[in-house]
């Protein structure tokens, strides 16, 4: 028996090096492209002046999204958009502005992160001046009126100025946090002066 068994065991031996290097082989293919090109990425449609709009229950404007281009990839479900602009609607405020050379939306338009010359404009309303934001990279979660970046960004308000590595931006109760390298110029406005009483 001892005798058969070591006869044998050279092709158990190459039975089992075969076997395993069928399962290695196996483990280090690439899956197997579809026929439906589902595994590339590419885009399923594309769309010229592309502009859609988010209602509030009342039925007046959230926000609005446009661009010149639209472009949907299906394999991640994300979409570029080119010249990109986010209109905040604020009835009480002002609206809010964000415009960019390029952006990507996410997770069925969960999030957007705009890229390039990123601009971040409050127009005026009563007293308050034009406020201006301008940085490299924007993430923007637009359910929550959210916004943030870990880039360099400047701030305009009138003839006041910040700068800062990093920004935090909560549209719903207008505070702005600035994260890190703060440096701040401010000027105060000048009141009118009052005439002295004529003699």
């Amino acid at each position: 028996m001892n005798d058969r068994l070591i006869a044998w065991s050279p092709l158990i031996l190459l039975a089992l090096l075969a076997a395993l290097t069928f399962w290695l082989d196996r483990k280090v293919q690439p899956p197997p492209r579809l026929p439906d090109g589902s595994t590339r990425h590419d885009p399923d449609f594309y769309v010229e002046d592309f502009s859609a709009m988010k209602m509030n229950p009342d039925g007046t404007r959230r926000y609005s999204l446009s661009a010149k281009s639209m472009v949907h990839y299906p394999d991640d479900n994300s979409t570029h958009l080119e010249l990109p602009r986010l209109v905040y609607f604020d009835y009480q405020r002002a609206p809010v502005t964000v415009r960019s050379d390029t952006a990507e939306v996410t997770h069925g338009g969960d999030e957007v992160f705009f890229n390039g010359d990123v601009q971040v404009v409050r127009a005026a309303y009563a007293n308050n001046a034009e406020l201006g934001m301008f940085t490299g990279f924007l993430h923007v979660i637009p359910d929550k009126d959210f916004a943030k970046t870990d880039r360099p960004v400047t701030l305009v308000e009138g003839n006041s100025t910040a700068s800062s590595v990093g920004l935090e931006f909560d549209n719903r109760t207008r505070q702005i946090k600035l994260l890190s390298e703060v440096k701040a110029s401010y000027e105060v406005p000048k009141r009118a002066q009052k005439r002295p009483p004529k003699p």
